[in-house]
């Protein structure tokens, strides 16, 4: 039998009703992690944080040898994940 191929849905409720059913023969190679780092970076957002949690981003970025714009990055794509 061939490997079920996820079909191109354009509403909610075509996704819900796609995974309400039986996905044990789907093909997860067709799947592709996103990797937003790579990506061009043309938006902006701004928004303020406690300066306690900035320090403690700078901080722990630091410690990774990476910009703390990037942690940041990095967290919001894991929170997605």
């Amino acid at each position: 039998m061939k490997p079920a191929k996820v079909p191109a849905m354009t509403t909610d409720a075509e996704a819900e009703a796609f995974l309400d059913q039986d996905l044990s023969d789907l093909d997860f190679t067709q799947f592709k992690p996103v990797d937003w780092e790579r990506g061009l970076k043309t938006a902006r957002i701004n928004m303020r944080v406690p300066q306690p949690l900035l320090e403690a981003l700078k901080s722990k970025a630091a410690a990774l040898g990476i910009p703390y714009q990037r942690l940041i990055r990095d967290i919001l794509e894991r929170g997605l994940r």
